[in-house]
């Protein structure tokens, strides 16, 4: 190899979710101005999915400790809040769908599907004896990057996922429905 030539890192595709943006009126943070922020920080193919805190990006930078890092401290200085995100890989996400539960997502008339996405250093599976369920009307799972929770349609006000953002653990989770991970999933492919 001729010394002029260098190696550089392979680019990743990554999925950024972040908490608490958009939601009751908080943090309102428009998606133009997310994404700006995003290749203000030298990422390419930058996009949004809706208005919950879904950024895809692509990025050489190695380890995503320090991507988050970088990440949550722009997006709050940017935008003036205290930001939290969980990051993925296109690898990680795949993980993710791949792991779901025999028949999770299949029969959306009976039941309401979400994925809990656990921000390191937890993982799922700590996490799982702390997720609020109700007998008969909610069931959990663990995969290695997430939680997987369902109840029962025709019981849903009778859940107790609600009760988690009461809870620590919430600070630690980032919930995104079954429909969103999937299109995540499919966007981080194109």
């Amino acid at each position: 190899m001729p010394a002029s030539c260098t190696l550089r890192p392979m680019a990743t595709r990554y999925i950024a979710l972040l908490r608490g943006i958009n939601v009751g009126g908080n943090n309102i943070i428009p998606m133009v101005a997310l994404r700006a922020a995003f290749e203000s920080m030298g990422f390419t193919d930058v996009a949004t999915y809706i208005a919950s805190g879904n950024v895809l990006f692509t990025s050489s930078s190695v380890g995503k400790a320090s991507l988050t890092t970088e990440i949550e401290a722009t997006l709050g200085e940017t935008f003036g809040y205290a930001s939290s995100i969980v990051l993925l890989s296109a690898k990680d996400l795949a993980r993710v769908v791949a792991e779901a539960p025999p028949g999770f997502g299949r029969k959306p008339a009976l039941h309401r599907y979400d994925v809990l996405f656990v921000k390191p250093p937890l993982t799922a599976k700590r996490a799982l004896p702390e997720v609020p369920t109700r007998e008969g009307v909610d069931q959990v799972f663990a995969g290695a990057h997430a939680l997987y929770f369902q109840r029962l349609v025709a019981k849903a006000s009778q859940s107790r996922l609600s009760k988690l953002v009461s809870l620590p653990l919430y600070k630690s989770v980032t919930i995104r429905n079954w429909n969103t991970t999937e299109k995540l999933l499919a966007l981080s492919r194109t």
